[in-house]
């Protein structure tokens, strides 16, 4: 049979040769969210609709039922289908019925690791444990060990069609036996030492890959490239080495090699030939050279290759070339001109490369002064896999999306091209090192912008490093207000030490700076990162017992600081946060006809800075009313009070007012303003100082809920707020861990009568943390757009009072 002969037959799956055909790309500037979630729905109605009846997926000319089924579903669940899906559940149920005997044959590789896949992703509870174990070990039988030994074929049997074996038929076999130790499958270390060994021999010269290796190698193309950098990156995964380890289980930090030469080559071809809707070196195939460059980038942790953002580019080709009736995707190759499977590599793209950024890794130091974007020294990444491990691990764990990512951003990069963006698209910014960090007046500029927009900075020095921790408190106290840039202690019952795992405080050092609303920055003076890298879904052999416990910590003190930053909710990897309003002394509108102003107290009266003026422009572009932006920030015992009709405050700690201050504001409330506070992020301190504030002007007359029938949350005010997304906490039956949660409830909010009107309104859960975005993991209170509802109609219910404040004369005032 000749060897074109043996590419059509297997093409129904992958590979095959074929004219080169010139496609266009499109850089991604425009990339939606919404328009990527909307081709998913679009691609997923497709393939739900080529289901077959006995509840299988076949190729357009009805063969290869195994492989296709167990494509399509991987998609379908990576797009967000469950087993609780009819079409999943009937899907499993072919595949555990035929899957077996149906995938032996010619096309046994692809169709085995593509089944250990589908089974494994579906994560059907224990129902097919045995089964993956079974593939993953039929897969490792047909390892070749003669002619490419380490590689595979189309045949697990040893009568393949092509006996020389292929890096496409490799790479399957590769992340079919991932997939498998994902799932509790334990594979021999043998079996990813010779694949190891077969990719490193494989490479040509270039860096890259071409279809072949060996005596028969060809030249480097794309599709090969990209499955030879995920190989490899998995195969160094899973042959990791203990070394220098002492007898207390202590790591010998800092004395690894990193990653492979081999690998970095194969990610400079990528950033040399990376085109997006053109696979290099070869011209056809473009849908499954996208569906591993996905690949390639996330195990990798590259954002980047070169020049190309790989996920806004390949995405807004895909949508660029998705049928706009069908909502199907039909490539160039002989492969994936059928319908299920270009679709399927298509969905599998948009919505894995889709899955939110948990960590972004800072790049920064000195430059190459010949190549800009190349560090001098690898001092910022000294554990090449240590937030890649964590983030990996998180993704396993549960109420986490099943699918999170990490990835290194570089600072300069990111001020001459996106940048807040760039640092935004994650929740976490991980900043480590050996040396002592520095960085550029406009990098500092970047990361104060940063911190101001709601971001969060976790570090830990690398190496046992002492001027990594000078370091970071000296850029601290660059990027933030004065007085506010200095690393404390975090006190034992900080939320961190309980947001997930529970750890006692006192073993586990953690300091902490307070900006905004929340902990905004934490640093732990270990070396946590060095135990991250250490961490594997299947220990090295011999593993010392105490490095693992060792391990396990680490990655406990990981899991909490990253569900205290984001509450287990990582930001879509397209939908960047819109950037706050700018708190500066100006006024958008040339005379407001409400003015509003903050009180300043003793209590951390300006947590969120942006919250009132956001509030503002809600209510000129929601509401159509016409209110003043400018800041006004006043005392309570200023005379002006009284030319405001609402009065706004908040804060985060108990505050003291003094008799003055009581008196002049007694008299506002009772002339006819109206004040309005909230305790940021629920804190319990400034509830009891608002509370005690409350009692001081009006003994014995208490704050009381406002009934849910009150014209306050009707669309007759405003919007209708009667049902609100809220993040409440839930404390285990232990009574020891909690965690936070979002339920949709009836809003919160007290308030005091005085002569039938609502002249003081309070809300014990936030509102201006979510006003300004600016919410963690561990805040009591609504969800920003929510937020936004609420105090909207709080502000118009007030001003349909009879708020004709009446402004006292000179004397009165004081």
């Amino acid at each position: 049979m000749s060897r074109s002969t043996k590419l059509l037959i297997a093409g129904c799956l992958i590979l095959a040769l074929g004219s080169r055909v010139d496609l266009p790309t499109v850089d991604g500037a425009d990339l939606s969210g919404a328009a990527v979630k909307e081709a998913i729905e679009r691609g997923k109605a497709f393939l739900l609709s080529q289901r077959s009846a006995d509840g299988a997926w076949r190729n357009d000319n009805g063969a290869q039922s195994v492989g296709v089924t167990s494509l399509v579903m991987l998609a379908l669940i990576n797009a967000g289908m469950t087993p609780r899906d009819a079409s999943i559940r009937d899907g499993l149920k072919y595949l555990r019925e035929h899957g077996v005997a149906e995938s032996q044959g010619h096309y046994e590789t692809y169709q085995t690791a593509l089944m250990i896949m589908a089974l494994s992703a579906a994560k059907d509870g224990q129902t097919d444990r045995f089964r993956i174990s079974e593939l993953a070990q039929r897969l490792e039988s047909g390892q070749m060990a003669q002619h490419n030994p380490g590689g595979w074929r189309y045949s697990l049997s040893g009568n393949g069609i092509d006996g020389s074996g292929d890096n496409s038929n490799t790479q399957f076999a590769v992340l079919g036996l991932r997939e498998a130790v994902e799932f509790g499958a334990v594979v021999n270390r043998e079996t990813w030492e010779r694949s190891q060994t077969y990719w490193l021999r494989g490479q040509n010269r270039d860096g890259g890959w071409g279809y072949t290796s060996g005596a028969n190698a060809e030249s480097s193309r794309g599709s090969m490239s990209v499955a030879g950098v995920s190989s490899l990156a998995i195969c160094e995964q899973m042959l990791r080495v203990d070394r220098g380890v002492a007898a207390d289980g202590t790591p010998a930090c800092c004395q690894d090699t990193g990653t492979s030469q081999e690998l970095e080559n194969g990610l400079k071809w990528l950033a040399r030939s990376y085109r997006a809707g053109h696979n290099p070196g070869s011209g056809s195939n473009v849908l499954y050279y996208i569906y591993g460059a996905e690949r390639a980038g996330r195990l990798t942790g590259q954002r980047f290759f070169g020049e190309h953002d790989w996920y806004r580019e390949g995405a807004a080709y895909l949508l660029s070339m998705q049928d706009p009736v069908t909502g199907q995707w039909n490539g160039s190759g002989l492969g994936e001109q059928h319908s299920a499977v270009g679709t399927s590599f298509s969905l599998l793209f948009l919505s894995k490369g889709l899955a939110p950024v948990l960590i972004n890794k800072l790049k920064y130091g000195p430059r190459n002064r010949d190549r800009p974007l190349e560090v001098v020294g690898d001092h910022w990444n000294r554990h090449r896999r240590d937030v890649r491990n964590l983030t990996e691990l998180i993704s396993g764990l549960p109420k986490w999306p099943k699918l999170l990512t990490s990835q290194d951003i570089d600072i300069a990069r990111a001020v001459k091209t996106d940048g807040v963006d760039s640092l935004l698209q994650a929740a976490v910014l991980f900043i480590t090192g050996n040396e002592r960090p520095q960085f550029s007046g406009e990098e500092l500029l970047l990361l104060k912008e940063y911190l101001q927009q709601g971001g969060f900075i976790f570090a830990s020095p690398s190496c046992d490093s002492t001027e990594f921790e000078a370091g970071l408190r000296e850029v601290l106290t660059q990027i933030l207000p004065p007085g506010e840039g200095n690393l404390q202690p975090l006190p034992p019952d900080h939320p961190v030490y309980r947001s997930e795992h529970l750890l006692q405080s006192d073993g586990v050092p953690l300091l902490g700076v307070d900006f905004g609303c929340r902990t905004t920055v934490i640093y732990s003076p270990e070396d946590l990162g060095c135990l991250w890298d250490s961490w594997a879904r299947q220990d090295p052999p011999k593993r010392n017992l105490q490095l693992k416990a060792k391990i396990i910590r680490a990655t406990q003190i990981g899991v909490n600081v990253m569900a205290y930053a984001t509450g287990r909710e990582p930001p879509d990897k397209t939908d960047v946060p819109k950037k706050m309003a700018d708190t500066g002394d100006f006024d958008n509108i040339e005379r407001g006809l409400l003015q509003i102003a903050q009180i300043r107290h003793d209590g951390t009266w300006n947590a969120a800075p942006r919250a009132l003026r956001n509030l503002l422009l809600a209510l000129n572009e929601t509401v159509g009313l016409t209110a003043s932006t400018k800041r006004r920030e006043l005392s309570l015992a200023e005379p002006n009070l009284f030319q405001f009709p609402i009065l706004y405050m908040h804060g985060r700690l108990r505050f003291g007012i003094n008799n003055d201050e009581r008196k002049q504001l007694k008299q506002y409330l009772e002339r006819g303003g109206v004040l309005f506070a909230d305790a940021c992020c629920g804190a319990k301190p400034f509830d009891r100082g608002f509370r005690d504030l409350i009692d001081s002007l009006y003994p014995g007359q208490k704050l009381e809920r406002v009934s849910i029938n009150h014209p306050i949350f009707s669309e007759d005010t405003c919007h209708d707020v009667r049902k609100l997304r809220r993040r409440m906490q839930e404390v285990s039956e232990a009574k020891a861990i909690s965690s936070m949660v979002v339920r949709e409830t009836e809003p919160f909010l007290e308030g005091l009568e005085l002569d039938g009107r609502l002249a003081v309104l309070y809300s014990k859960y936030d509102i201006s943390c979510a006003l300004e975005r600016q919410t963690a993991g561990n805040c009591e209170g609504y969800l920003s757009e929510d937020a936004v509802k609420l105090a909207t109609n709080i502000v118009c219910y007030s001003l349909q009072q009879d708020l004709r404040l009446k402004v006292p004369g000179p004397t009165s005032a004081k």
